[in-house]
């Protein structure tokens, strides 16, 4: 399973989930033995049934800003249109985008708000320099407000292609986000946290399940493809994540209790893995660009809760890293049967 052409599968256009369900906990929930291959259909509110007392959710509390940017070239009038992606050290922007023709270092970007381009807003950008790889655009802002007051004014939520609609809905705004997202930094959701409300997670407390944060700014490479055949060639995208010394102490009580640590999300795992390097579970604080496929040793995760992803995408080579990739193959062709609602506002399997 080295080449990323096993991890293609057929998906009915019909089961992409490109809308929210009417409420966050009504999703169908495939749940996953894999120690006896047994598949179960259920849904999101039994997770606390699901669970044991003593076991520990791992959440990423970032949270999506308004990245998706509008615009024109100031010297041609061409519309532009891309995604802040973050600063540099020196107050930068780094930005992803499309426009006809070849942009020059030097040329301005005229950028108006989302939702309302005709309000006479504008913020200018200087192109300075183009990065060696992945098409990136260094710019210099030409206003002396921070970047997410910038964001707030003039960008939109980001949504993944497959949704098929460049400005967020107001049910975006609120649902493209979890319930316990307080850290600002990412272009995309981390979607498994999606279907948990307050009134589930203090269920889940009041059983004995605890609760642990770690942060993770989901960055492009959700965005992108993988473009190699050979898994062992592809380069993964490095993205900030942080695990605190006390939640690293916790997880490491919980699971000397005998109680099971429960990745919320594949970002979840990619902190927990990229804190567990050394083979125990430590603080953590950096860059990882951790790629986990097969075969790879989990040190800190023994259960999952996650979306159903994209074929060739890194997320369903991690899952079936964890999960073995032919019980994966048989769960997602059952949930493909079963009509189960797939990408990011889809349903969810649970993985124990």
């Amino acid at each position: 399973m080295n080449n990323i052409s096993d991890y293609d599968y057929d998906l009915p256009a019909e089961l992409i989930a490109d809308r929210p369900t009417a409420r966050r906990d009504e999703s169908r929930l495939l749940v996953i033995d894999r120690q006896s291959g047994e598949l179960s259909h259920r849904r999101i509110t039994d997770l606390p049934e699901l669970l044991n007392p003593g076991d520990t959710l791992v959440l990423n509390d970032t949270k999506v800003i308004p990245a998706r940017l509008f615009g024109r070239r100031a010297a041609t009038g061409g519309r532009w249109e891309g995604l802040f992606v973050g600063t540099t050290e020196h107050g930068n922007w780094r930005l992803i985008g499309q426009t006809r023709g070849r942009l020059q270092a030097g040329e301005q970007l005229v950028i108006t708000p989302a939702h309302d381009a005709n309000s006479g807003d504008e913020l200018s950008l200087t192109l300075i320099e183009r990065e060696a790889e992945d098409g990136i655009w260094i710019a210099r802002p030409e206003s002396e407000d921070d970047p997410h007051s910038l964001l707030a004014q003039f960008g939109t939520v980001p949504l993944p292609p497959y949704m098929h609609r460049k400005l967020a809905t107001d049910a975006d705004w609120s649902r493209y986000q979890t319930v316990y997202a307080r850290h600002p930094g990412a272009v995309a959701a981390p979607t498994a946290g999606l279907h948990l409300t307050p009134e589930l997670l203090a269920e889940m407390q009041t059983n004995g399940i605890g609760q642990e944060f770690v942060t993770l700014h989901v960055g492009i490479g959700t965005f992108r493809p993988i473009a190699v055949e050979s898994l062992s060639e592809h380069h993964m995208h490095s993205e900030w994540c942080e695990l605190s010394p006390p939640s690293a102490q916790s997880l490491v009580q919980a699971r000397a209790e005998g109680g099971r640590i429960v990745a919320v999300g594949t970002t979840s795992v990619r902190v927990l893995e990229s804190a567990a390097q050394n083979g125990d579970i430590g603080a953590w604080q950096g860059e990882t660009n951790l790629f986990i496929r097969p075969p790879y040793e989990f040190r800190a995760v023994d259960c999952l809760l996650t979306n159903f992803h994209l074929p060739k995408s890194t997320l369903l080579v991690l899952v079936s890293a964890f999960a073995g990739a032919d019980l994966i193959r048989r769960a997602y062709a059952e949930a493909v049967r079963e009509q189960y609602r797939f990408f990011s506002y889809g349903d969810a399997m649970l993985i124990l």
